[in-house]
Formats: C-alpha cells, sequence, structure tokens
C-alpha cells in the first residue's frame, strides 16, 4: 500500500492513497469547495511533498461541486503590490501542480468556476461529470483572473473565448466544456473519481521518465520555434531511450512479453 499520506492534508484538504496514486481532495463541502490561502499553499506542500512511492495524483472534491473558486472573504483590501504577491502565490502553488513530479488527474462536478477552473486547468488531464459547469464570473466581480487562467485557458480554448467568458459570463456545461478541450472526458454523475483513479493509476504504470517528459518536455516543445522543438525532441527521446527502465520495456515487447496496443 506505501507511505499512509494523511499527515500532509488539513481539515480542509484531506489525502489518502490507492496504491501508486495519490488523492487530494478539497473538503469545504458548505462553501462549495472555494478556496482560501491555506488551502492553496497546502496544494503546494502537497504536490511538493509526496513520497517516491507516488506515481500519480487526482485532485477530488468532497460534496456536489469540485470548486466555486477563490473564497470572496478572502478578497480584503489589498494594495496593489499585496494584490500582486497574493497572485503570484497561486501561480507558484499551481505551477507545483503543473510542472512537480507526477502527473495530475482532476475529477470534475458542479461548479468549476474562477480559481476552481484554473486549479483544473493545472491538471493534466480532467475528468468531469455531467453535473459540471465552468465559468469565468470575474468580470461581473470587478476582478481579474489570479491563478493563471490567462496564461493556461487561452491555449486550450483561445482567447476569444476566454474573452467571451468573461465579457459575458458565459457558462459552459460539461458537454461543451469537453468540445472546448475543458476537460478530456465526461462519465455519469458519480462516476469521476473512479475514473480519475482509473486513469492516474494507469499514468502511474508508465516508466517514470516519460511521465517526466509529457509533464515538463512536451509543453515546452509545443510552445518553442520549430528548430529548438525538434532538438529538444531529439534529446528527450535520447534520454528516455537510454533509461534502464525503457530498456527493460523494450525488451520485453520484443520477447513477446509487453501487453499490446488494444482498443
Amino acid at each position: 500500500m506505501g507511505e499512509d499520506l494523511s499527515g500532509l492534508g488539513t481539515e480542509s484538504l484531506v489525502v489518502t492513497r490507492r496504491d501508486a496514486v495519490a488523492i487530494v481532495t478539497l473538503n469545504r463541502p458548505h462553501k462549495r469547495n472555494a478556496l482560501d490561502d491555506g488551502m492553496v499553499l497546502g496544494l503546494e506542500r502537497i504536490a511538493r511533498g509526496l513520497p517516491d512511492d507516488v506515481r500519480a495524483l487526482v485532485i477530488a472534491a468532497e460534496g456536489p461541486h469540485f470548486c466555486a473558486g477563490l473564497d470572496l472573504a478572502e478578497l480584503t483590501e489589498r494594495d496593489a503590490p499585496a494584490g500582486m504577491l497574493h497572485s503570484r502565490m497561486w501561480h507558484r502553488a499551481f505551477h507545483e501542480i503543473e510542472f512537480g513530479r507526477v502527473p495530475v488527474v482532476a475529477a470534475l462536478k458542479g461548479a468549476v468556476i474562477g480559481g476552481g477552473l484554473e486549479l483544473a486547468l493545472s491538471a493534466h488531464l480532467r475528468v468531469a461529470e455531467s453535473s459540471a459547469f465552468y465559468a469565468l464570473p470575474e468580470g461581473q466581480r470587478g476582478i481579474f483572473v489570479g491563478g493563471g487562467a490567462s496564461v493556461r485557458l487561452p491555449r486550450l480554448i483561445g482567447v476569444s473565448r476566454m474573452r467571451d467568458m468573461m465579457l459575458t459570463g458565459r457558462v459552459h456545461d460539461a458537454e461543451s466544456g469537453e468540445r472546448l478541450g475543458l476537460s478530456h472526458y465526461v462519465v455519469a454523475p458519480g462516476e469521476g473519481l473512479e475514473r480519475a483513479i482509473a486513469l492516474a493509476a494507469r499514468a502511474a504504470e508508465n516508466a517514470p521518465l516519460t511521465n517526466y517528459a509529457l509533464i515538463h518536455a512536451l509543453p515546452r516543445i509545443a510552445e518553442a520555434d520549430p528548430a529548438t522543438g525538434y532538438l529538444t525532441e531529439a534529446l528527450m527521446t535520447a534520454v528516455a531511450q537510454s533509461d534502464a527502465e525503457a530498456k527493460r520495456r523494450l525488451s520485453e515487447f520484443l520477447e513477446g512479453r509487453a501487453k499490446k496496443v488494444r482498443e
């Protein structure tokens, strides 16, 4: 089973595990799991502090909603420097999730709005129950996104669609969210967590160096100019195939002992 992870958690972030998969559950259902500073810092600490035998992470939520965004009670009077530093804290925490050691799968349901959408975007895979809905209500609140949405979201849906969400308060349901790329899978109510765990477990079976390349190298290759991208790809493939784990897996395939690709 591996190391007990409950010591990483808090009252509002419950951490459990299933074999090689760690599961962190947002646990403020009475607030629709709105994020306060303690939760954001806790997510950063958990993502950084996972033991070596954890190979994937699932972010889930207690209650009917994934996350309704920033707890607006946290919006005390801040001057411009304090507001900037607060946003940078969110950036640092979500960067730790996106560019950590392990693949991250988010199990979405109900409200995935504002900062909750920003948290979901930092995951590598997103499973949405059919109850999920997505919105960026900051435009109507007189504020602006501050957890990385202006960087991550346009890469998925384009600037014009993000601008539509913020200018008009447009809400996307689970089906349109999947079409846009806000999620990778849509499942029936109550099935999101198990599907997310199953996907995380599958990713956890990959060679760690391959997963590291997918988390760290692939997005940077995609953003690079073609010449830099091709060179980085060549370097990464050389490093990956030289790893002992890769040699073992290739030998198993050539000897007919590896699983076949099936639909």
